[in-house]
């Protein structure tokens, strides 16, 4: 297969623009995919309502089948024809945070086939805030079932060059824009339950989501690995987001944490191996790794959550075999910071070394 790659830009003119995204809307509705820019990750785009689409996304990423695909939508409209209900409770967190980066689970109606659902009687849905996405979406029909662009297990990707790096002869067409505003996947809340429950956090954090609509939980499996109890959203069962390295965290008091760092970073240098870090701007000018990424101040998650995806893409890149993290454990209560220590535990298989 031969990957179309469109690129989209502030030079295009309406006319141009839309003539690009009619061309990828008319691929979706002919059974083919579609990676697209969102304001979290790029995501591969299938027709939702399509059994045979969404059986060509899990073969193009290499997902396991029974890991749910979120449908987008564009409208609060093309809502009700996909879902058996729209509970109290869900109408007031799209009120809040529709369109935007929160993926809500329902109660699937008929219409949605069980090859978009991972086999399950839910559905999940999210209506982006991206303004190509939004109109991409349109054009394909309404209905777009989106995991994020990459193969199944490697990290999202927030630009399209990851996306040409993955999936180039797997898809039909790229859409090639900018990069993306948050970095991290959406929010998933489960609205199938009296309390309102995350199965796998983001921007909009649990403080956000409670604001709303009082009580909320978060399924124990979340942030940790030694639970015998299954996730509820059965893809967060799954290593993700891994790099070709292997990738450590570190947590302890700052000074004992640069330490250890640099102690590993000289063994595997000395022994000719490259190594990194990622590292928060108040301690990053004491590593010494052959890479040493900046993920911003301790004090803001958004820029680690931002830059996290690009820095675990740099590190393949770069050939590095050994790869050392910051904690950002004491932000667990801290909103934002919950999501980038659920993805970082992920990408790290929960190899957390105490200092």
């Amino acid at each position: 297969m031969q990957t179309t790659i469109v690129a989209i830009g502030a030079a295009d003119t309406p006319k141009q623009m839309d003539e690009k995204l009619s061309r990828a809307g008319e691929v979706i509705r002919r059974g083919g995919l579609v990676a697209f820019p969102t304001e979290t990750v790029y995501g591969l785009g299938g027709d939702a309502l399509n059994p045979a689409s969404s059986r060509k996304i899990y073969a193009a990423k290499g997902r396991p089948s029974d890991n749910p695909l979120i449908v987008h939508i564009a409208d609060m409209a093309a809502l009700g024809r996909i879902v058996r209900e729209i509970p109290e409770k869900a109408a007031m967190l799209a009120e809040a945070f529709w369109p935007g980066p929160l993926t809500m689970i329902f109660r699937k109606s008929a219409i949605v086939p069980c090859q978009t659902t991972g086999g399950l009687d839910t559905v999940a849905v999210r209506m982006p805030s991206h303004p190509l996405a939004a109109s991409f979406i349109r054009k394909a029909g309404g209905y777009v079932a989106a995991p994020s662009a990459n193969l199944s297990g490697k990290p999202s990707p927030t630009l399209a060059k990851y996306v040409v790096q993955d999936l180039d002869g797997r898809i039909d067409m790229i859409l090639d824009a900018d990069g993306a505003e948050i970095g991290l996947e959406s929010t998933i809340v489960d609205l199938t339950s009296r309390i309102p429950m995350i199965l796998r956090p983001g921007y909009i954090t649990q403080k956000m989501l409670s604001e709303v609509v009082g009580e909320t939980d978060v399924d124990v499996t979340v942030y940790g690995s030694d639970t015998a109890q299954a996730p509820k959203a059965p893809g967060m069962k799954y290593r993700h987001y891994a790099p070709k390295g292997e990738l450590v965290i570190v947590e302890g008091e700052p000074q004992r944490v640069v330490r250890y760092i640099n102690e590993q970073a000289a063994a595997h240098e000395a022994a000719g191996v490259r190594t990194g870090v990622i590292g928060t701007a108040e301690q990053l000018a004491q590593y010494h790794a052959s890479s040493v990424k900046n993920a911003g101040s301790r004090c803001d998650a958004h820029e680690a959550a931002k830059k996290l995806y690009t820095f675990l893409r740099e590190f393949d890149d770069e050939e590095v075999a050994f790869i050392y993290a910051e904690s950002f454990a004491d932000a667990l209560d801290e909103g934002f910071g919950q999501a980038v220590m659920n993805r970082l535990l992920k990408a790290a298989g929960h190899k957390v070394i105490q200092v």
